[in-house]
């Protein structure tokens, strides 16, 4: 499993653009064991989604981190550039190191990576890779460039995720938009019946101060009930 990126101008777009994520840990300066419990007492683990139809049935040959540059030199993606990034955590809120982070997402036609996918009339963006996955650091940090999620048929707008320890799948579960109004109407999310796990898969897409492509920045923290030698 190549999780390296080997294109150095691509390395050099990924750790732009406000990428960087912030330290976090319950071991922050002034922070004492009450406190510490405190807060891993008030995270929210992440729920458990659909996978859903459209897990690709080919993967691409590029499975890099950078969805909308399969190329060198190639246009960018259709959609709204988005930089997604967050932690993997333990239900004590512990960093897991090493797992691996897939996403998988439509383009901005609605079409997936998938031979039976729907809205295929306006054709696929060839430009967009449609998956991609990330191995989280010691700070069980990932990070990815894709496009702001699109509606289709059916559903809201969102990106699966799946997060695995080798070949064990530890969750798969799906982010949305905070706000979007065809969120109420959206079966799969409304299956979530505790208001603040169905809370915790929200995030807010907000615009990069200053980007030259006016690309946005993400951050979904995934929760697991599982501790870091698990």
């Amino acid at each position: 499993m190549a999780l390296v990126d080997d294109h150095p101008s691509r390395r050099r777009v990924l750790r732009a653009g406000g990428l960087a994520v912030a330290a976090w840990s319950l071991r922050g300066i002034g922070l004492g064991i009450p406190e510490a419990f405190a807060q891993a007492q008030a995270l929210i683990q992440t729920p458990a989604q659909t996978e859903g139809p459209f897990y690709p049935d080919h993967l691409p040959l590029d499975k890099d981190n950078d969805l909308v540059l399969v190329e060198p030199g190639q246009t960018l993606a259709g959609g709204e550039i988005t930089h997604l990034s967050g932690r993997v955590l333990s239900h004590a809120g512990s960093p897991l190191r090493g797992v691996t982070v897939e996403i998988w997402r439509c383009d901005s036609h609605g079409v997936y990576l998938h031979s039976r996918s729907g809205n295929t009339e306006k054709g696929r963006d060839s430009a967009f890779q449609g998956f991609g996955r990330f191995e989280t650091n010691t700070a069980g940090e990932y990070r990815f460039r894709t496009i702001k999620p699109v509606p289709y048929p059916g559903r809201t707008p969102h990106i699966h995720f799946k997060i695995k320890r080798g070949d064990r799948d530890l969750l798969v579960t799906q982010c949305y938009i905070k706000g979007d109004p065809k969120n109420a109407n959206d079966g799969v999310l409304r299956a979530i019946s505790d208001a603040r796990a169905r809370e915790s898969v929200m995030v807010d897409f907000t615009p990069i101060p200053g980007d030259r492509v006016g690309a946005l920045s993400a951050r979904f923290d995934i929760v697991l009930g599982v501790t870091p030698s698990e």
